[in-house]
């Protein structure tokens, strides 16, 4: 994966082939270039493959196995693997309401053990009722209603991640201005006060609120995403959004310093205990 990445992006096992291939590759110590020869392409397709910014083409993958010295039963796993990468994701039927750029957002959190989250905004996804999300996306750039309803029920499709036997920890960290900032009318606000409660009760979810009161902090230049993996060949990502697109990164320098960020925010936030009640004062206001 790259530092920034755009466009359609590929499922968290098409990442993690792509970088089987390049640890192959130089184990054989094959460089890049005597690999495009194999495949009378050039280095730069090479690269896009370890990468996973294009497909696995099977031929080129059983080609190169070959070149890398990888026969028998490893190769035809790895070609398996590689057939099932090129499948879309589940999400891939809501691709009508669904961003390029954020394709890849829904594959990482699909498989990720950990999910941290620094919100100053709204509330996250995985946790919105659907009137709730309806009002966030209706927010949003322009669209008819039958895509809004598509994203609405992309994004409580999502939800179900959390109830999985495998379900990822998921660890949030609130602003107090996502809990003041009205979408909808009160009834809507309380409902979705009362989801956050009921999710402070989940085994596998922690949240923590950030109170006004903590005042400047090194995490208010905006909202991002950390996920973290089983798979060894994944390293833990980052994700921020802007206006017209997202950013992922993967590299050890930017990961450790929204890693540090989260980790500072987290002991300055209400406890699990102190947030809960901090919900509840919160919803006696509404």
């Amino acid at each position: 994966m790259s530092e920034a990445r755009t466009g359609t992006a590929p499922t968290v096992l098409r990442i993690v082939l792509g970088k089987r291939l390049g640890a192959l590759r130089a184990k054989a110590r094959v460089s890049r270039e005597a690999a495009a020869k194999v495949l009378d392409v050039t280095p730069l397709t090479i690269r896009r493959m370890e990468n996973s910014e294009v497909s696995l083409k099977l031929p080129y993958v059983r080609l190169l196995l070959q070149a890398y010295g990888v026969a028998g039963s490893e190769a035809d796993e790895f070609v398996q693997l590689a057939k099932a990468a090129n499948k879309p994701g589940w999400w891939h039927r809501y691709r009508d309401a669904l961003p390029g750029w954020f394709s890849a957002y829904v594959s990482l959190e699909d498989e990720a053990a950990l999910i941290r989250t620094y919100e100053p905004h709204y509330v996250p996804g995985l946790l919105q009722t659907e009137d709730y999300a309806r009002g966030v996306l209706r927010a949003g750039a322009h669209r008819n209603a039958d895509e809004l309803e598509r994203r609405v029920a992309l994004r409580i499709k999502r939800q179900q991640l959390l109830l999985k036997p495998d379900a990822p920890i998921l660890w949030i960290l609130l602003e107090e201005a996502v809990l003041r900032r009205p979408v909808g009318d009160a009834e809507v606000m309380r409902a979705q006060i009362d989801r956050l409660l009921e999710a402070t009760a989940m085994p596998n979810v922690t949240l923590q609120i950030m109170p006004f009161a903590v005042g400047p902090h090194l995490g208010a230049f905006g909202p991002f995403h950390l996920f973290r993996f089983d798979l060894t060949e994944l390293p833990d990502v980052v994700y921020t959004e802007n206006l017209t697109g997202a950013v992922y990164m993967d590299q050890r320098p930017d990961v450790a310093a929204y890693l540090e960020v989260l980790d500072n925010m987290s002991a300055r936030a209400a406890l699990v205990d102190g947030s809960r009640a901090f919900l509840r004062e919160i919803r006696k206001e509404l």
